[in-house]
């Protein structure tokens, strides 16, 4: 089969008009995607990182779900196994929440961050703020343990106690 010259520049018209303006746009589409903080990370800015996930909460009409501990923290890492050996509560938890990691160390105890809020001494630490990030609630996260884990149905009851309210569809008089 042979190519003229003429097929090749109307292949690359077809490329130019299709593909370019479809690659700019998946890449834009990513990188604009709300990345949820997911780790303890000493170096992240949570002023920054709460100012992402108000954005995201409110475009999702979801509440945001601050997560205080650190890497230095066992029951922390027992939380992050407990959701992944439950995805049943993790999806419950990400439908219901912008999930966002706050650091606290030695490292960096976020303390001007965290000074907002009411104290707390115990780790994991849950705080529930509104779609528009105002506080709601204050978790200690004991009460939600069973044995070297968390309480399936005590979480669940946690998380379907503080989602945000369902919008419900009042009929047309």
């Amino acid at each position: 089969m042979c190519i003229n010259a003429k097929q090749v520049a109307a292949f690359g018209l077809l490329v130019a008009v299709f593909l370019v303006p479809a690659a700019g746009t998946l890449a834009q589409s990513s990188s604009d995607r709300y990345q949820p903080v997911a780790t303890f990370d000493p170096q992240r800015n949570p002023s920054s990182d709460l100012k992402q996930a108000i954005e995201e909460a409110q475009r999702t009409n979801r509440r945001i779900l601050l997560d205080v501990g650190g890497q230095w923290c066992i029951w922390c890492k027992y939380l992050d196994q407990f959701f992944d050996s439950h995805p049943d509560l993790k999806a419950l938890r990400d439908s219901n929440y912008v999930w966002m990691k706050v650091n606290m160390s030695q490292e960096n105890e976020n303390r001007q961050f965290l000074s907002q809020y009411p104290s707390f001494h115990r780790y994991p630490h849950f705080l529930v703020l509104t779609t528009d990030g105002r506080f709601e609630h204050s978790q200690d996260t004991s009460p939600l343990e069973q044995g070297k884990s968390y309480s399936p149905d005590r979480m669940k009851e946690f998380l379907n106690r503080w989602a945000a309210p369902q919008e419900i569809d009042s009929p047309m008089l």
